[in-house]
């Protein structure tokens, strides 16, 4: 029996897994990412002034925050599987919905209840990655997911602008919204918390995951948590960089079109150009991580990407602004972008090195606060531009955002695990 055991070929169900959890992040920046190319229609149709859109994008990133620790719980206490079906159905839902907006109240409400519903994603991927993959393969899977979110993002400018080219914006949020729901059935037919009670999963697979059985929910030791100082660095790091993020996400496509002076079309790809970057940073920097900490220790493979990348970033986003030939504006953006997502996957291997049984916790708090960076973003782009019309400033505090990011790299050590196994 052992050397038939020995002879055995693993099998690869881990693979499925991961690319289901990567569809589902694509499908989270395709309906996330929609409402940004179509602002300019939507502002246009439903009156509404900078400041106003402002507060819809934010809308989804204050409610994503401050549902993002109950979330991680949920996935730490339910399993990835029921958790993942209830979030993308309801973000898809919500997709669907805000092309019935008729005004400010509704499209805001749309908005927080999206970001609501979606909180909890990627807390529930970590907690699942957690179970699924051996801890060699962590690194460049978070990559491999941030990217496939990054390149959502992306595909989604060229046909959001493709799709409003032909039909309303009203018609556009419907068709957005069905792709989540196909995924959500197919992930509840096949994934199952725990790989042993998978048929598709064989002993030499198991044997490689390496997964310790299923054990009851501990409760969370939220002292200890809350004094963990990596912990705080790991959430200040991701406000900082975040923030800048979400300038990507939201209002790129406007400053394109009014700053830089591109048609529709044309900003459709150019707007791609920093989830590209992004998807290219997240990988790289998942792989170098790994890499780096097999040579140099997790210390050094975690905080490497981000101390190096984060400051480049910050240089990237002060040539954007300086120089007078839009291209180059566009393309310096996208450089900064995907600098910055250097630190991204390392920053969720983090989360699972630190929080262990509490990943899902440890990574829906680092969540929290860089989706209140998020938040904190589109508010400035829009205020500013109330104020003084002024794409400089806020242009500005995505650079000292990626500065501060940096700095606290420096602060985080992925063995100060704050509950010991």
């Amino acid at each position: 029996m052992l050397w038939t055991f020995q002879l055995e070929r693993p099998t690869r169900a881990r693979h499925i897994a991961l690319f289901l959890m990567i569809a589902a992040f694509a499908i989270a920046y395709l309906d996330r990412v929609c409402i940004s190319t179509a602002a300019p229609s939507i502002q246009k149709e439903l009156d509404l002034s900078d400041a106003q859109i402002g507060y819809v994008f934010s809308a989804f990133t204050l409610a994503y925050a401050l549902f993002e620790v109950p979330g991680g719980w949920l996935a730490d206490r339910f399993g990835a599987r029921a958790m993942l079906t209830r979030i993308v159905l309801w973000w898809s839902a919500m997709t669907a919905a805000t092309g019935a907006a008729s005004g400010f109240a509704s499209l805001l409400a749309l908005r927080g209840l999206f970001g609501a519903g979606e909180a909890g994603v990627m807390p529930s991927i970590t907690r699942a990655f957690g179970r699924w993959l051996p801890l060699r393969e962590r690194g460049r899977a978070f990559g491999l997911t941030v990217m496939a979110g990054a390149l959502g993002g992306a595909a989604t400018q060229p046909i959001a602008a493709a799709l409003l080219a032909r039909i309303s914006w009203r018609h556009a949020f419907p068709i957005f919204g069905a792709v989540g729901v196909v995924w959500a059935a197919v992930w509840f037919a096949w994934f199952r918390d725990d790989p042993r009670e998978h048929r598709g999963v064989n002993a030499a697979e198991l044997a490689q995951i390496d997964c310790e059985p299923v054990a009851p929910h501990r409760p969370v030791p939220w002292l200890a948590l809350l004094r963990s100082r990596s912990l705080v660095a790991l959430c200040a790091m991701y406000f900082g960089a975040i923030y800048g993020w979400y300038f990507y996400l939201t209002w790129l496509p406007t400053y394109l079109l009014r700053a830089r002076g591109f048609e529709l079309g044309t900003v459709g790809w150019l707007a791609a150009l920093p989830f590209v970057a992004i998807a290219a940073g997240s990988l790289a920097g998942g792989a170098a991580s790994d890499g780096l900490a097999r040579h140099f220790g997790a210390r050094v493979g975690l905080r490497a990407p981000g101390v190096i990348g984060l400051p480049l970033a910050a240089l990237a986003i002060l040539g954007a602004v300086a120089t007078r030939e839009p291209r180059h504006s566009a393309y310096l953006l996208a450089c900064a972008a995907g600098l910055s997502a250097l630190g991204v996957a390392p920053a969720w291997a983090a989360c699972l090195a630190l929080g262990g049984r509490h990943a899902g916790v440890v990574g829906g708090a680092m969540n929290t606060f860089g989706n209140l960076g998020g938040m904190l973003s589109p508010v400035v782009v829009g205020l500013c531009l109330a104020v003084g019309r002024s794409w400089e400033t806020p242009l500005y505090t995505v650079a000292a955002g990626y500065l501060l990011a940096a700095l606290c790299w420096l602060r985080i050590d992925p063995h100060a695990r704050f509950e010991p196994d």
